[in-house]
C-alpha cells in the first residue's frame, strides 16, 4: 500500500481515492507521451499537504476478464493477456489489434496495469452506489474500442464505470473536459437512451482523432440523441471555454435529469499541455469541476453521485497540480494555492524541462494554480454555441 500522510487534513465530504502502489512502475516506454510520472506524483503531491486519509484511500484491483468483456471482445483481452506472458506483442496482434504500435506501445505488465486502472473505475462507480465520490486518476482511458487500443487507451475505463452504474439501474450523464474528443466512451452508449455523453474537445479538424466530435454528430441513427459534441478552436481561452461550458452543461443535465454524473476530467486542455492546443488555466479547470459538482445530482445527505476519473495530460506538473486540486474539492479541502516546501522540492525532483525558459515555469513550482491574461470572447464562440443549442436533443 502507498504510504499515506500522518494527521491528515479533516475532509468534509465523501470522497475516495483509488490508487495502486503499481503506477510507480514505468509505463509506456521510455518515448512516449504517457512514460511521465502522473498518478503517483499526484498522490505524493496530494500527501505534502496532509490531504488524504487512510479512510479515503482504496487500492485499486485488476478488473476481472468478465467485467472487461461487458466492452471488450474475449479474444481482443486474450491478446493483450498473452502478450504479457510472452513479453513481446506479435505482428499478427500488432496488425489486427493495434498493440506494440509507436501509439499503443508493449511495456511491462502490460496486461496487469491497464486491467488495474480499469478495475478503478468499476469500483470508482462502486463508491458512487455507496453514496461517495469515487477518483479514479489512473482512468480516463477514453478512445479505446471494443476490439482495439487508440490513442494509448488500452481499455475503455470510463464506459466500464457507466456499464457498472447502469447495472444498478442509474440514468448516467458522462462529461468529458479532456482536450480530445471522447470517441470511445460516445460510441459505447450510442443505443443506449439512458446514457448522454457530452465531449467538449479540440475540434477534430485540427486534432486527435480526426474525425467525429461534430455538432451535427447526435447519436444513434434512430434518433435517440445519446450525444451532445463541442468542437472547440485552438487557443480557446478560460473566458471562451467558461462561456461554452456554462451555455451547455446547465441545459443538458437539466434536461437529460441524471441519477449520476461521470467526469472524465483529463488535463491536457491545460496551457501548457504539450499536446493541447487551448489556453486554459488550471483556476478554470477547476473552477469547471466545482460548477460540476455543485450541479450532479445529490445522494441523501448532500454528496454528488459522483464518478471521476483521469484522462490526458502530458506535462507532469500541471498535471499533478490540478489533480491535487480536482482532489481537495472532491474531499472538501482547503488547499492553499502555494506549494508547500515539501510540494516544491518533489517537483523540482521530476526530470522535466521541456518548458524551463517560459515566464511561467518558476511559478510551477511555487503554486498550484496560475494567472493568465484576460482575453476577449470571439465571435466564433458565440457562433458555436448557438449551433450546438440547436442540438435536437435541447429543442426537442
Amino acid at each position: 500500500m502507498e504510504q499515506l500522510s500522518q494527521n491528515p487534513t479533516p475532509a468534509t465530504q465523501k470522497a475516495t481515492f483509488i490508487g495502486a502502489a503499481a503506477y510507480r512502475r514505468s509505463m509506456y516506454g521510455s518515448n512516449h507521451p504517457l512514460s511521465i510520472p502522473r498518478v503517483s506524483l499526484t498522490f505524493d503531491l496530494i500527501n505534502t499537504y496532509h490531504a488524504l486519509s487512510a479512510e479515503e484511500y482504496k487500492i485499486a484491483r485488476k478488473a476481472a476478464d468478465f467485467e472487461l468483456e461487458w466492452f471488450h471482445t474475449r479474444d481482443y483481452i486474450g491478446a493483450i493477456k498473452r502478450a504479457e506472458v510472452l513479453g513481446r506483442v506479435s505482428n499478427e496482434y500488432r496488425q489486427k489489434y493495434q498493440l506494440g504500435t509507436l501509439e499503443n506501445p508493449y511495456f511491462e505488465h502490460f496486461f496487469t496495469n491497464p486491467a488495474t486502472a480499469t478495475g478503478a473505475s468499476i469500483q470508482a462507480a462502486e463508491e458512487v452506489l455507496a453514496g461517495r465520490i469515487g477518483f479514479n486518476p489512473a482512468g480516463g482511458m477514453h478512445h479505446s474500442r471494443p476490439g482495439n487500443a487508440q490513442g494509448f487507451c488500452y481499455f475503455n475505463d470510463p464506459a466500464l464505470g457507466i456499464m457498472r452504474l447502469r447495472q444498478a439501474g442509474m440514468r448516467v450523464l458522462y462529461i468529458d473536459i479532456d482536450a480530445h474528443h471522447g470517441d470511445g466512451v460516445e460510441l459505447a452508449f450510442l443505443d443506449d437512451p439512458d446514457v448522454l455523453t457530452l465531449s467538449l474537445h479540440m475540434d477534430t479538424a485540427y486534432a486527435y482523432p480526426f474525425n467525429g466530435g461534430r455538432v451535427e454528430d447526435i447519436g444513434n441513427p434512430a434518433g435517440k440523441n445519446t450525444c451532445v459534441n463541442v468542437p472547440l478552436p485552438q487557443g480557446t481561452h478560460d473566458a471562451e471555454y467558461q462561456k461554452v461550458f456554462q451555455a451547455v452543461w446547465y441545459p443538458v443535465i437539466e434536461r437529460f435529469k441524471p441519477d449520476a454524473v461521470v467526469l472524465q476530467a483529463g488535463t491536457d486542455i491545460l496551457f501548457a499541455d504539450p499536446l493541447g492546443k487551448f489556453k486554459v488555466s488550471t483556476q478554470c479547470f477547476l473552477d469547471v469541476v466545482r460548477q460540476i459538482m455543485q450541479s450532479s445530482p445529490k445522494h441523501a445527505d448532500g454528496t454528488p453521485s459522483l464518478l471521476v476519473t483521469g484522462g490526458g495530460g502530458y506535462h507532469p506538473l500541471i498535471l499533478a497540480r490540478a489533480w491535487a486540486g480536482l482532489w481537495a474539492l472532491l474531499s472538501g479541502r482547503a488547499m492553499a494555492e502555494e506549494l508547500t516546501p515539501e510540494g516544491t522540492a518533489l517537483l523540482r525532483q521530476v526530470n522535466w524541462d521541456m518548458d524551463e525558459d517560459e515566464d511561467y515555469y518558476p511559478k510551477l513550482f511555487s503554486h498550484r494554480v496560475d494567472e493568465l491574461e484576460a482575453c476577449p470572447v470571439r465571435p466564433e464562440i458565440d457562433e458555436l454555441i448557438a449551433k450546438v443549442l440547436k442540438h435536437p436533443f435541447l429543442t426537442n
